[in-house]
């Protein structure tokens, strides 16, 4: 028999759970133990400031049994938004049952309603192939990008998402 679950846009009181994932999942898929005391405030940073994205969440019966976050990217190429997703994580007895489709599906909802998104990218680990799969049967295709990063190493904490729009910069 069927699970019935619903999406919906996650709100402060998910916050716990998605921590609880993102936990989860950094074991699952890079054996990373995340700082807990780094990763809520992180999580609840995105739920004080909208502008840069959201999440969402599966339930069903009240249980929250997956969850992904919505970031934006601007591209001056496409004078547009690209949404990305992170943080895919459903809790194993659920996966393979269609509930990242669905949320997958919601997203592209909710892309529709807003104007000026342009399209959705995201990122996996090159050996999750059960989720490469899952992706490309979606209708996402590979690109041609390798992703490169290079964290700060300077002592100030991070303050999470802000609406400062970086170092002014003058002529």
């Amino acid at each position: 028999m069927a699970q019935k679950y619903t999406v919906r846009k996650a709100d402060v009181s998910d916050a716990q759970s998605i921590v609880e994932f993102n936990i989860a999942m950094a074991m699952e898929t890079e054996n990373k133990r995340l700082d807990r005391e780094k990763i809520e405030p992180g999580v609840n940073a995105l739920f004080n400031h909208p502008e840069h994205g959201f999440y969402l969440v599966a339930e069903t019966e009240e249980t929250v049994i997956g969850s992904l976050m919505v970031t934006n990217e601007w591209s001056d190429w496409r004078n547009g938004l690209f949404w990305w997703i992170q943080s895919v994580f459903v809790i194993k007895e659920f996966r393979r049952m269609g509930v990242y489709r669905t949320m997958y599906h919601h997203v592209k909802q909710q892309a529709a309603q807003s104007s000026g998104v342009c399209g959705f990218r995201l990122y996996v680990e090159k050996e999750n192939l059960v989720a490469q799969k899952t992706y490309k049967k979606l209708g996402m295709a590979e690109t041609r990008y390798k992703i490169f990063e290079e964290m700060r190493s300077d002592d100030r904490p991070p303050t999470g998402p802000s609406s400062d729009n970086g170092p002014e910069l003058r002529n």
